[in-house]
């Protein structure tokens, strides 16, 4: 298990890097790869949407490109206090939650989008937050999940096995199968100068 998939530790990590989130991020997880992702599922204006480890609402700002609220959830109140400045704090279009995507405080088949962007990598029981991801998605619902593809060079393998949870299409396989997920795809994707830093998976909950 790598430095980072402890939440005491990784809620500590990012109270120093929510300052300066919005500025890094752009760099790893580009508005072409959120697009690119958005682009995996089917939406309609009345979905409920469920934005797991939310952070400072970056991929949130996306899915109201397609639907009029939000429901978002992080572990960090430095991450949610960025998007709290971002959206307001109680009212729509998003409705904040602090939690943790392990145990999910909402109800059973209540979401018809449930997504994560850069977040399981941190999770330290990725299939139970699989596994609540579709407990909350309603049946026939949409899962997309992006996380850091495992990468192929061995000096990057050995550093990203010592951060947090990187994964190739054969570990995404066995975790959502694990999870319960039947009907899944995976996509890998990046910006241009390293286009498979991540890999996407997107399912639909059984009927």
């Amino acid at each position: 298990m790598g430095l980072l998939e402890n939440k005491a530790r990784a809620r500590l990590f990012y109270k120093y890097l929510s300052r300066v989130y919005d500025q890094v991020n752009p760099f790893i997880w580009t508005e072409e790869m959120r697009d690119e992702a958005l682009s995996l599922l089917e939406f309609e204006d009345e979905m409920t949407v469920l934005d797991v480890g939310c952070g400072t609402g970056f991929a949130t700002e996306g899915l109201l490109e397609h639907v009029d609220e939000v429901y978002a959830l992080d572990q960090s109140e430095h991450q949610l206090e960025q998007a709290y400045e971002k959206f307001g704090k109680r009212a729509p279009p998003v409705q904040f939650h602090r939690g943790d995507a392990e145990r999910l405080p909402f109800a059973t088949d209540t979401f018809d989008v449930v997504w994560s962007s850069g977040s399981i990598e941190y999770w330290p029981d990725p299939v139970a937050g699989l596994r609540e991801m579709r407990r909350v998605a309603k049946p026939g619902g949409q899962v997309l999940v992006v996380g850091p593809n495992y990468p192929s060079n061995t000096i990057f393998q050995k550093l990203a096995d010592a951060i947090m949870l990187f994964y190739d299409e054969d570990e995404a396989d066995r975790m959502f199968r694990e999870a319960g997920y039947e009907d899944f795809r995976h996509v890998t994707m990046g910006p241009s100068y390293n286009p498979d830093i991540a890999i996407t998976t997107v399912a639909t909950v059984s009927e």
